[in-house]
């Protein structure tokens, strides 16, 4: 699946790679000690943060989960 901006997905897919091996080689088999892919995800966010942004596409009201970010504990 292609990033919401074309110059996203490049990083959308190095990421993907990165996280879908860190999950698979190393979460999955116990090892929780850190993410390797958090500086692709922030580059990335960024990314996709802009082209929101010069896409004039509305995002007012709507929450969105990323590292750093935890669930409110209100959530359900």
């Amino acid at each position: 699946m292609n990033s919401v901006g074309e110059a996203c997905t490049d990083m959308k897919r190095e990421y993907d790679q990165c996280f879908n091996r860190w999950f698979a080689e190393k979460f999955l088999k116990g090892d929780s000690s850190g993410d390797p892919c958090t500086d692709l995800f922030k580059r990335y966010q960024q990314c996709v943060q802009k082209a929101i942004k010069e896409k004039e596409i509305p995002i007012e009201g709507l929450e969105f989960m990323g590292h750093g970010k935890e669930k409110s504990e209100n959530s359900s």
